[in-house]
């Protein structure tokens, strides 16, 4: 948990609200998504807090070129992790049946 929030948490702080865009930025929203209701939060208040504002105020509150691929980047990489997780959740290795396990363990 620790590592999924320092990577979207460092992510918001690279490059703003604006690194998660569900509008704009679709393909990268989808695996920013698994980071969970934070995502969808964060999106939110991107859309509510910059995105309404006139240009010349939103113009200072965006994450721009390199500095927002990176955050955009930090961010689904930590719901990428967290993907990870759900679907190491779903295949224990200490089941009875499992194939791998070896004869004398059973």
């Amino acid at each position: 948990m620790c590592g999924i929030l320092f990577l979207f948490f460092c992510g918001l702080l690279i490059g703003g609200l604006d690194a998660v865009d569900m509008k704009q930025d679709r393909i990268w929203f989808v695996g920013q998504a698994f980071n969970g209701p934070i995502a969808f939060v964060a999106d939110f208040l991107n859309q509510t807090l910059v995105q309404n504002q006139p240009m010349e105020i939103r113009v200072h509150r965006v994450g721009l070129a390199h500095v927002n691929w990176l955050a955009m980047l930090f961010i689904t990489l930590g719901g990428l992790m967290n993907l990870v997780v759900i679907l190491d959740a779903f295949y224990p290795q200490n089941r009875p049946d499992h194939p791998h396990r070896r004869s004398e363990d059973r």
